[in-house]
């Protein structure tokens, strides 16, 4: 099992601070009629926002965070890696593809709808390659970090992909549009950081129990350990004879 760096962690809970940060200072700037609980994130980064700069930088560095985790997040497999460095190039493409003053944009529209289903379907893709629990044909094996386990992976799938399915709702006839698009994003930008603590934790209680490497010196400790008890061997004591 491979170490989870120091900075993945910070890396990782950047993220939803960023976003955080970038929605509550930007929102700040914008005139009276701006409602964060109506209004979108991607007004803030819109043609006709003020001062866009600021959600757009935090963007970037947020799909740059999840791009650095998923480099470095060995434990949950490639599946769910690859899904979240799609979600973190898609999240950077956003820039491009800024909201019009007026009416929609099928480009943000596409953008936007990959990267938060290639996140939410993230925690599914390390569930479904990972075993149920401890694998009987090969005991040292350790077992997955507890955000990697199948029962945990679908079901933070499924409670992604609902919020999702709200944030849907809402834009389609709703008039909570900017809260479900903000609860959709923070739950999907909370997750990577779980799952590198998770990964983590699994690392230090695997080295602690004994997974580290075992070089020539702890075997000739074990070795001087396994031998202390036993006596030495030689030929036997010969028994006196009779006295004459």
């Amino acid at each position: 099992m491979r170490a989870v760096p120091n900075w993945a962690v910070a890396t990782a809970g950047a993220a939803p601070a960023l976003l955080v940060a970038g929605w509550t200072v930007a929102g700040a700037r914008q005139p009276v009629g701006y409602d964060p609980i109506r209004d979108t994130i991607s007004e803030l980064a819109g043609q006709d926002a003020t001062d866009p700069w600021i959600m757009i930088g935090c963007l970037v560095l947020l799909g740059c965070c999840y791009l650095a985790t998923a480099a470095v997040l060995h434990a949950a497999g490639l599946p769910s890696r690859f899904l979240l460095a799609v979600g973190g190039l898609a999240t950077i493409a956003l820039v491009a593809f800024p909201r019009p003053t007026v009416g929609g944009s099928l480009g943000h529209g596409v953008v936007a709808t990959v990267a938060v289903l290639a996140l939410s379907l993230c925690p599914a893709g390390s569930a479904l390659r990972l075993p149920r629990g401890p694998d009987a044909g090969h005991p040292a094996r350790p077992e997955p970090p507890w955000a990697f386990r199948r029962a945990v992976g679908l079901s933070v799938t499924v409670l992604l992909l609902s919020l999702f399915g709200w944030f849907a709702f809402e834009v389609t006839g709703g008039s909570r549009t900017g809260l479900a698009e903000r609860v959709t994003a923070l739950a999907v930008a909370l997750w990577p950081l779980l799952a590198v603590l998770s990964a983590r934790r699994a690392h230090l209680a695997w080295a602690a129990g004994g997974g580290r490497p075992v070089t020539a010196d702890r075997q000739a400790a074990g070795a001087v350990s396994r031998g202390s008890g036993r006596p030495a061997r030689g030929p036997a004591p010969r028994r006196p004879g009779p006295l004459p």
